[in-house]
């Protein structure tokens, strides 16, 4: 259940809020996430009167069987006569098993795009059995960032859903993707997001994490031939430092991945243009960091990345060897060539000699 209100009398606008509820419900659509079927997204913009939307709620809770997500986004859900205390009580009423709360809100209203709520936002909502993600956390207010398509923590979790959470679990676990989420607003320096858990709520997963990357040494599953598995180039085999650049872009092929996924996966480590400019190069890099975090972004488990550092010691030592070992040209000689003016001085010098 997708509730949003953009528009209002008395409050200013959140345009963004109806782009949320758009995107959201394609995302969730998507055979890559949860792929939930059209029929069981239920999308309510601006409802007009409070009533409305708690019947929303309450229908929702009462046909879900297994996992009932209601997803509000707008100025606000509290009035005097509490509505987020409603919307606990439909919840708990309702017959599905696990139930996930996902607010993106405020109730202040506050100018240039900002939205804020109550210090207890997640206490008030909390329902026995379910995860509460929150977009602010009680001392902070969420954000619509005026000229960004979607609110600040809606955009977030969008952008989650389709790169998923770099060395993260096979699936995106609320607990996982809560984390997450609050790391990567606090470093853009947006409100970082709360949450409350009950119960095994924090291991719901919202989808499969696009991120993920199964270890290469890992055992196949059942049924698979081993020979599927994928095999990572061995640097063990590297003589020249040619070779080793040529085995280090090798890797990204092997992984499937581009330069930015490369880059996303890394955690932002390496960027798209650090990862072009390496496998590039002509000479071995001075340091080891941007190779190790280029190679366990294209998903090398540590042990290999090991392995690479160890050929990467090796070519440095060989080449500075070389380098010392190598012989220093000849100086030219120094000839003295005299100048105009000490030529000029001598013709003078010789002049007064015969007189």
């Amino acid at each position: 259940m997708l509730i949003g209100t953009s528009r209002y009398d008395h409050l200013e606008p959140l345009p963004a809020v109806s782009n949320n509820l758009t995107a959201l419900a394609a995302a969730l659509a998507k055979p890559s996430s949860w792929g939930l079927p059209p029929e069981h997204c239920v999308t309510l913009s601006n409802p007009t009167t409070a009533e409305m939307t708690m019947a929303a709620v309450r229908a929702a809770a009462e046909q879900a069987r297994d996992t009932v997500l209601i997803y509000f986004a707008g100025h606000g859900l509290i009035d005097p006569e509490g509505d987020l205390y409603r919307l606990r009580q439909a919840l708990l009423t309702g017959r599905a098993e696990r139930c996930v709360v996902v607010l993106d809100c405020c109730y202040s209203g506050l100018a240039l795009g900002s939205m804020g709520g109550p210090a207890d936002l997640a206490d008030q909502a909390s329902v026995e059995g379910t995860f509460l993600l929150a977009a602010a956390a009680e001392t902070r207010t969420a954000l619509a960032p005026p000229g960004e398509p979607f609110t600040a923590f809606t955009g977030e979790l969008l952008d989650t859903l389709q790169m998923g959470i770099p060395h993260g679990p096979e699936l995106l676990e609320f607990g996982a993707l809560y984390r997450h989420m609050r790391i990567s607003l606090a470093a853009k320096g947006r409100p970082a997001p709360q949450a409350r858990d009950r119960n095994t709520g924090a291991q719901l997963a919202l989808g499969r994490n696009p991120a993920y990357l199964p270890a290469s040494g890992s055992a196949p599953p059942a049924g698979k031939n081993q020979a599927s598995e994928r095999s990572w180039p061995n640097p063990s085999g590297i003589r020249t430092v040619e070779g080793f650049f040529k085995a280090l872009s090798d890797v990204r092929v092997t992984s499937g991945l581009t330069h930015q996924m490369v880059s996303q996966r890394s955690g932002g480590r390496v960027s798209a243009g650090t990862v072009s400019r390496l496998l590039n190069r002509e000479s071995l890099p001075k340091t080891w960091q941007t190779t190790a975090a280029y190679l366990s972004g294209c998903g090398l488990p540590d042990t290999q990345v090991a392995e690479w550092q160890a050929v990467w010691m090796r070519l440095l030592a060989e080449t500075t060897i070389k380098a010392a070992a190598r012989p220093t040209a000849p100086r030219p000689s120094q000839e003295h060539h005299p100048t105009l003016l000490e030529r000029l001085a001598g013709r003078v010098s010789r002049r007064n000699g015969r007189s």
